[in-house]
């Protein structure tokens, strides 16, 4: 099981094995002296004993790639327990995405399946927080930042030292090495800043001291999408070598992060109709990149000159084109004219304003629109 931080999985993890009526042993390597392979070896010596005892148990181990080499570790204890026909179940938890993944793929090929836990939806933060469709837009979908919405400061505390610096300075240390992690940070930074908007490599170098490359300034933005945090996505191009040579459209991965990075509160910045409006496209941008990973769609954005089209989804050749309006105001849409005359079978998206209603639009998957 895979996720950004603070999105419920360990609490997911505790709910399931409430509800099971077979022995459960669960801990975490999330402390500094649970990271070796005795402590995993360990577990599993617990949770092996139940199922001996039982003829069935379940072993949950949250945070499992801090502990050194795990998955080396985790494949000899399957592997034994295959053997002996130990019928033991495993569940992982993880929050960094990439020392998971790479764990997985390289020792455990053919042993697993990856579930996919994204930031909260508008259906889940309104059903348990009772979030108005822009009190998302602004707050977001992390669950242990909403109770404090009504008072910004400790939203914002909250979230810069629960959530962006333990990652930034933690987790994603842990990924990869990291040779200027300050100028990691400041990729976050301006990725933030520049949220919903397109900006060039070479522009970001200009904004940055000792900004390295443009490689590197990738394989940031790639570390920060991996720990949930920050993205990008590419320009829609028929061929493929165009998309990567673009400049990439920058995306915070859940709007609380944006929220933060401006510092205004949520009456500021609902009563500024620029700013609101990027808040509103943040949040769409968000919402199809959390969504668009369990069917499989691809997420761009396409301009040509001076027309541009916010977000475009492509799955098994079927273009959507999306284009996203904050008000009933403004409603000019140059852009989708351009793209529809270039693509003529895609289909027309328009979210916000006169077209599908923002509430609407978040309680439905990018998914969902391939199946009208």
């Amino acid at each position: 099981m895979i996720g950004p931080r603070q999105v419920g999985k360990s609490t997911l993890a505790s709910q399931l094995a409430e509800s099971l009526e077979i022995p459960i042993h669960m801990a975490s390597g999330d402390a500094a002296y649970n990271t070796s392979k005795t402590w995993l070896q360990q577990q599993w010596t617990v949770g092996r004993q139940l199922a001996k005892e039982n003829g069935v148990s379940l072993l949950i181990l949250d945070e499992v790639q801090k502990v050194d080499d795990w998955s080396a570790v985790v494949k000899q204890l399957w592997d034994e327990d295959t053997q002996s026909q130990t019928n033991m179940k495993i569940l992982l938890l993880g929050s960094s995405s990439l020392m998971l993944q790479t764990g997985l793929s390289e020792s455990l090929a053919g042993r697993f399946e990856i579930v996919n836990i994204p930031h909260w939806s508008f259906t889940e933060c309104k059903e348990a927080f009772d979030l108005t469709v822009e009190e998302f837009i602004f707050f977001g979908g992390y669950p242990g930042a909403l109770p404090f919405k009504d008072d910004f400061k400790r939203f914002k505390d909250y979230v810069k030292d629960s959530l962006i610096e333990t990652v930034v300075a933690k987790d994603i240390l842990m990924m990869t090495a990291v040779k200027k992690p300050a100028l990691l940070r400041r990729v976050f930074d301006i990725g933030c800043v520049y949220a919903a908007q397109i900006l060039s490599y070479q522009k970001m170098m200009g904004q940055l001291q000792d900004a390295g490359n443009i490689t590197t300034l990738a394989h940031y933005l790639r570390l920060l999408g991996q720990a949930g945090l920050l993205t990008s996505i590419d320009k829609f191009a028929v061929q493929a070598v165009r998309q990567r040579a673009s400049s990439p459209k920058l995306m915070p991965l859940d709007s609380a992060l944006f929220s933060v990075c401006v510092g205004k509160s949520f009456d500021v910045a609902r009563n500024d109709h620029a700013l609101w409006g990027r808040f509103v496209e943040t949040a769409v941008g968000a919402h199809l990149l959390n969504t668009c990973k369990e069917d499989d769609i691809d997420v761009f954005y396409w301009r040509e000159g001076n027309f541009e089209v916010d977000f475009v989804l492509r799955k098994d050749g079927i273009l959507i084109p999306i284009e996203v309006k904050s008000s009933s105001k403004s409603l000019t849409l140059n852009g989708m004219d351009k793209f529809s005359s270039q693509f003529p079978c895609a289909q027309m998206l328009l979210v916000g304003g006169s077209g599908i209603p923002l509430d609407t639009f978040f309680n439905k998957p990018a998914g969902y629109w391939f199946t009208l």
